[in-house]
């Protein structure tokens, strides 16, 4: 019995290894959450570091180009208005469809080529959103023209086609303002365009038209883009004007050509 007691003790006995194992793991369990804290307080330093920098560039941008109508401080000026709080998106949609800096005065803006790179507007609009909340860029997912065109197509005719025309052609409006032609426009441009309301253009925020309803405005302009007209030469899609000005010029036109022909010939 005596053998059996101490065999049992001397089984019974915690190993120096095991020991050695558990200082082991609670090092390397504390030593990893430190360098995770670590790592993760680096990269937030380094990320709020180069978003400060590429507010000071946008800053200079602004500066440069933009404060003569909007101030210094963004705060406007009889040339241009203030522009604090209308966020990120306001100023890649201006900037970026060369809106801004505008060519001279006028009722409306006019599309053109943009004077400056993506990384000048991604600083520019860093800088402007800083200044106070405002719409941000959208989720890639919902520029994609992956949504439903038919839905699209419907939300479009109801909110968009009596100014855009229903094939997004465009059309004139008052006082000496118009409605931009929409075929083959980045996706970008026409979310932004739909959030932030410019020129004569409603706003339509989230509680208008949700970011999925855009995404399906999207998918059908680009539908109506990369797909001719099925009923053949659409004359720019510009609706009746154009139609009956092709029949008052070719149609009477050509009917005026075959009597003069046919009345000539009997002479």
């Amino acid at each position: 019995m005596a053998k059996i007691s101490r065999k049992h003790r001397s089984t019974g006995r915690r190993s120096p290894l095991a020991t050695v194992a558990l200082l082991a793991i609670g090092l390397l369990t504390t030593g990893g959450a430190y360098a995770l804290a670590t790592t993760t307080a680096t990269a937030e330093s380094q990320a709020a570091a180069a978003n400060e920098q590429l507010i000071e560039e946008g800053k200079k941008l602004f500066a440069a180009n933009c404060a003569s109508c909007h101030g210094l401080n963004l705060e406007g000026s009889k040339e241009g208005p203030a522009l604090v709080g209308v966020g990120a998106l306001a100023v890649d949609f201006q900037v970026g469809t060369g809106r801004m800096p505008m060519a001279f005065q006028g009722p409306q803006a006019a599309r053109k080529a943009p004077q400056f790179t993506q990384d000048q507007i991604d600083a520019m609009a860093a800088y402007v959103a800083s200044s106070g909340p405002g719409p941000a860029l959208p989720d890639e997912r919902f520029l994609e023209a992956t949504g439903d065109a038919a839905k699209g197509a419907e939300l479009f005719r109801i909110n968009c086609a009596m100014c855009h025309n229903v094939a997004g052609a465009g059309g004139a409006l008052t006082e000496g303002k118009w409605a931009p032609q929409l075929k083959g426009l980045d996706a970008r441009y026409i979310y932004g365009a739909m959030v932030t309301g410019p020129q004569a253009m409603p706003v339509f925020n989230d509680l208008n038209i949700s970011p999925e309803e855009k995404r399906d405005i999207i998918t059908y302009l680009d539908y109506v883009s990369e797909n001719p007209s099925v009923g053949g030469f659409d004359l720019g899609s510009l609706g009746p004007v154009s139609e009956g000005l092709f029949i008052w010029i070719f149609g009477l036109g050509g009917l005026v050509a075959i009597t003069v022909w046919l009345t000539a010939r009997s002479n």
